[in-house]
């Protein structure tokens, strides 16, 4: 993702088993997609090692292990075009798919700078293989869309997503609907990265009669660190938490939008 999460509408009233959705970009967030412009066409790759997959603040493996890896290509005059996959469990875990155990992502965009502000636009695409059940109490299968724009003055980004796809993660009706979010990569030495985030994710639309903002609006935040070796090899461990409500956010049984702790371990070649 990037990459991302939330859970069924309707499911505290009509009595079925809660659900969340999937991310960060990547997240989302294309993993790439705040880097400089590359002075050649570039193509790098990414693979990681994640204690689990939080997008957005709600974990998208039920607080197992995830398995991430991407490929970025970037054109010297600012186009890029990237795609990126990560297991999940969340569509398995609620009932609503099965053989689904993959978040595939799909994106491009344009990058540049004006003096010292860089900005990025770009948009987006989720893609859930599987098999969906439409009698699960999800609205809709779980592809969505958004376009993305962001801007960076040294080390803090803020960046806007919003979703152009009339499905948002399974939920209908539900195009507008955005996160909001500032983050801070502070540069304690060479090597060594503090990680502070604070995102806002607003629902839009309806399902069954039930406000989408009521059932899945939260705020979430993330703090971390990271550190750099050679050979593009990097460490780190980030604590993240939201107000989302549990009733709202739970998949088989566990809550899925609360306080947790991830560690990973990822390498760039």
């Amino acid at each position: 993702m990037r990459k991302s999460l939330l859970s069924l509408a309707v499911l505290a009233t009509l009595a079925v088993p809660t659900l969340t959705f999937a991310d960060e970009a990547a997240a989302p967030a294309a993993p790439a997609a705040a880097a400089a412009a590359a002075p050649v066409n570039q193509v790098t790759y990414n693979v990681g090692l994640f204690s689990q997959y939080i997008f957005r603040g709600v974990t998208q493996t039920g607080n197992k292990p995830a398995i991430q890896g991407g490929v970025d290509y970037a054109n010297p005059n600012g186009f890029y075009l990237g795609t990126w996959g990560s297991n999940i469990s969340w569509l398995g875990d609620s009932g609503a798919y099965t053989n689904a155990s993959l978040e595939w992502d799909l994106y491009g965009g344009y990058r540049g700078a004006i003096q010292d502000v860089s900005y990025d636009v770009g948009v987006l695409q989720y893609y859930y293989p599987g098999d969906f059940h439409s009698n699960s109490g999800l609205a809709k299968r779980a592809e969505t869309t958004e376009v993305y724009g962001s801007l960076a003055y040294k080390w803090v980004t803020a960046k806007l997503s919003v979703a152009v796809s009339d499905g948002v993660f399974g939920n209908a009706d539900a195009s507008g609907t955005y996160y909001a979010d500032i983050t801070a990569n502070y540069p304690v030495t060479d090597t060594i990265t503090a990680i502070a985030h604070v995102g806002r994710q607003q629902y839009t639309g309806s399902n069954a009669g039930l406000s989408n903002d009521t059932l899945y609006s939260y705020t979430d935040w993330k703090l971390g660190v990271s550190k750099a070796f050679a050979d593009g090899v990097s460490v780190g461990a980030y604590y993240t938490d939201t107000d989302a409500k549990d009733v709202n956010y739970t998949s088989a049984g566990r809550k899925i939008a609360n306080a947790q702790g991830t560690i990973y371990v990822q390498k760039t070649f």
